[in-house]
């Protein structure tokens, strides 16, 4: 687990293209994340249970709704859900919602679609601040591997 200045010093000394935003309250809705940054461009790290342990999958907000199943048998796994919040807190030492892009120490699969953004804004454990990162800058720090995401087909 990452504190904030850990987290800047890492950014710092690998030559990230990034900022931590700072923000009076935590950003709960998109609404919220809306006086900060462009939400479009939201990367929210889930915290994913496999029949290997738990992955971090990094994902861009224009998906919408995501067929995890479907995104998981893309990627190779017969089991592929979303962490329940004790599992979140036991796998990462964050709680739901605070889950930092940089800082998990899990293996990542990262949205292809984000590297069509020059920055995209995630978290950084800490639910008073928010980082802005250069997407390729998040696939080199944690070594993730790029993947297509499905989405949920709606009916």
């Amino acid at each position: 687990m990452l504190t904030l200045n850990q987290l800047d010093e890492l950014l710092h000394k690998s030559a990230c293209d990034y900022e931590i935003i700072r923000h009076n309250e935590p950003i709960l809705k998109t609404e919220d994340a809306d006086k900060y940054f462009d939400s479009s461009k939201a990367a929210p790290a889930f915290i994913i249970k496999t029949e290997n342990g738990f992955v971090a999958l990094i994902v861009s907000a224009q998906n919408g709704k995501i067929d995890f199943k479907k995104t998981g048998s893309n990627i190779g796994f017969a089991t592929f859900s979303l962490a329940d919040r004790l599992d979140v807190k036991r796998a990462t030492g964050y709680e739901t919602g605070s889950v930092p892009l940089i800082g998990h120490n899990l293996p990542c699969f990262i949205d292809k679609k984000l590297l069509d953004f020059d920055y995209v804004y995630g978290g950084t454990g800490d639910s008073l601040h928010t980082l802005k990162i250069n997407p390729e800058n998040i696939v080199s720090l944690l070594d993730g591997k790029t993947v297509e995401i499905s989405k949920k087909e709606m009916v």
